[in-house]
């Protein structure tokens, strides 16, 4: 499906950027002739460069002799306009993986996250739609924040899917879709490295609220539902992967097992929900299955298809299903998350 196209990557060195890169260049979908890493941390691109240079293991599909002309880094930012059109200009594939996610940082400087959140997109598509570039596909990375949002970042991030979505009208050459997944678990900034961090410490865990739920998924989940998206969106459509969800209190009892640690309740934190939803009451009367993934169909009804009638009654909500403390712990151990002595920086496990 990438065979030969050239594909971009904003926020290519976070931590899903990252993920996502590396299973760009095992030519799972088709290899594609270019990747292009967009993004402002030159830091952050030179390690990934050095990595990918020389440690083989990584990515050993590669013939590293063509290495060069298939990894390409540019630095930039998404809220530059000028630096967008540059970037785009003969890309075939985007994938819109910039941005600013934490929650308290968003609150602290709430114009900032719209710049980055919004305008960047906006940026995107002004670049397709004033230089006429013909970029078959846009695909905007989404957040559970975004549903129904009580902070900054998730509100920065609802409305970066409307202006995606809306974008289809503008562009006809272009297919807009978007991809809303909740917390990817030990992902920079995630509660996981947090917990371990305060074990190594001695404690103590930090938990919120005893109550409080996630949606849990893997940065190889995260992207296989972005590959979904690439291979089945209709223009507007939103991709949700059926993910399961658990208590942030089983989280730190599975990480701390038999150490004596405590266990401090500290209340919900400004910006915070006792539960995550990836789909509302209202989107779920125009949502439908679709495999493993619900698909949000469009708000707007130019962009509609007939479709068969809606899969859900009710919002979809980490509150509903929650895993059994025995069962988190056992995904948590499939994942390499257990041991303290392991540190996962930016998804990458690192012994």
């Amino acid at each position: 499906m990438l065979a030969g196209k050239r594909i971009v990557v904003t926020g290519g060195t976070g931590s899903l950027g990252k993920v996502l890169i590396r299973r760009l260049l095992t030519g799972e979908i088709g290899l594609p002739k270019k990747i292009l890493v967009f993004s402002r941390d030159e830091a952050k691109q030179h390690a990934m460069r050095v990595e990918y240079m020389n440690q083989r293991a990584a990515t050993d599909e590669i013939i590293y002799r063509n290495f060069e002309q298939l990894l390409e880094f540019r630095i930039g930012d998404v809220r530059d306009f000028h630096a967008v059109s540059a970037v785009l200009r003969d890309a075939d594939v985007v994938f819109n993986a910039a941005a600013l996610k934490q929650v308290p940082a968003c609150e602290y400087f709430p114009f900032e996250a719209v710049q980055t959140n919004i305008v960047g997109p906006e940026n995107i598509i002004r670049a397709i739609r004033e230089h006429n570039l013909p970029v078959d596909t846009v695909v905007g990375i989404s957040t559970d924040k975004a549903c129904k949002p009580v902070n900054v970042m998730g509100m920065t991030k609802a409305i970066q899917e409307r202006v995606f979505l809306r974008a289809n009208m503008d562009c006809p050459q272009t297919r807009f879709i978007c991809v809303r997944y909740g917390n990817v678990l030990a992902s920079r900034g995630s509660v996981i490295p947090l917990f371990h961090d305060q074990i190594r410490s001695g404690g103590p865990v930090t938990v919120t609220s005893p109550e409080m739920t996630r949606f849990l998924l893997t940065l190889e989940q995260a992207v296989d539902t972005v590959f979904a998206a690439l291979r089945g969106a209709r223009r507007g459509e939103t991709y949700i992967p059926t993910v399961p969800s658990a208590r942030i209190a089983d989280i730190a009892k599975a990480l701390i097992a038999k150490r004596p640690i405590k266990t401090v309740v500290t209340g919900i934190r400004p910006g915070e929900k006792l539960h995550e939803i990836l789909i509302s009451e209202e989107e779920a009367h125009r949502s439908i299955r679709r495999g493993d993934y619900f698909i949000i169909l469009p708000i707007l009804p130019e962009l509609r298809h007939a479709e068969e009638a809606p899969t859900l009654t009710s919002e979809y909500s980490s509150a509903d299903d929650v895993m059994t403390a025995a069962v988190t712990r056992d995904l948590l151990d499939r994942c390499n998350l257990l041991s303290i002595d392991e540190i996962l920086l930016d998804g990458e496990l690192l012994r």
